[in-house]
């Protein structure tokens, strides 16, 4: 499948800002069942950019843009062919040990909750079907909002609504995969999903399986990532793959926009 992205992201500032400084996590890599066609990163005013690699191995953009600022549109659009792999995951360079997944961030902490649903979710399966079992019943409990996610919710906070981003169910899903020994992280990306129109990425989750490597589950769909989704970070959570991160030096308020559109080329 060749899948054409076009993700566009709009920092206004109610005052001018003298200088800012952000980490663009948004150029996918190529891998086995991923290949990038074209890709670019457009910046609408005068900017220098930098290619590096954060501590996960992400391919990052370093941008730099002195002032005055008053608004700044990011727009990354290309196309990526893409196949299927039932979600296993094969040909990228892990720069990290699985176990490193094991550990719990602020957004992603241990919960009683969580661990006892997933536990009985789990039917003390092994851990390929537990881990499926999972992302079935999260996809069954919870509507999927398409919505942009609410800043700072961790999972547990996340568990006890109705309804999820796909932040949100990911981070729950790892959470559970954690709670029972299988070290998972949270994947940012692209995906084509029944057509929804997208405010923001779309996330997912992968979780590694002895004997088989990280497989990705999606609780959004239930299913595993197939050829209509586009891998471009992972962390131990959405904090550490966000597509766009840094600081500004100014005073005032910050107003931001993101579209995001992913269609089939034929």
């Amino acid at each position: 499948m060749r899948l054409s992205v076009d993700h566009r992201t709009i920092y206004r500032f109610s005052t001018a800002q003298s200088r800012l400084v952000q980490m663009l996590r948004m150029t996918p890599e190529n891998h086995h069942d991923q290949t990038v066609a074209t890709w670019q990163i457009h910046i609408d005013c005068d900017a220098k950019m930098r290619p590096g690699r954060d501590g996960f191995g992400n391919a990052v953009t370093m941008l730099y843009v002195e002032g005055p600022v008053n608004a700044i549109e990011i727009e990354v659009s290309g196309a990526v062919l893409t196949s299927n792999s039932h979600g296993v995951l094969n040909g990228v360079a892990e720069v990290l040990p699985p176990a490193v997944f094991l550990r719990e961030t602020a957004l992603t902490p241990r919960d009683a909750a969580i661990r006892d649903w997933a536990a009985e979710v789990a039917h003390g399966g092994e851990r390929a079907a537990a881990l499926r079992s999972i992302n079935t019943a999260l996809q069954r409990r919870f509507a999927h909002d398409l919505g942009r996610p609410t800043g700072g919710l961790d999972a547990g906070a996340a568990f006890r609504r109705d309804s999820g981003t796909s932040r949100d169910l990911a981070h729950i899903f790892v959470v559970a995969a954690r709670s029972l020994g299988a070290p998972a992280r949270f994947v940012s990306g692209y995906a084509l999903i029944d057509g929804e129109h997208r405010p923001t990425p779309h996330g997912w989750a992968e979780a590694f399986v002895d004997g088989v490597g990280w497989v990705g589950f999606d609780p959004c769909t239930g299913r595993s990532p197939e050829e209509d989704y586009v891998r471009v970070a992972t962390a131990l959570d959405a904090a550490g793959a966000a597509p766009v991160a840094g600081s500004r030096l100014g005073e005032g308020e910050e107003e931001l926009d993101v579209d995001v559109s992913v269609s089939v080329v034929s």
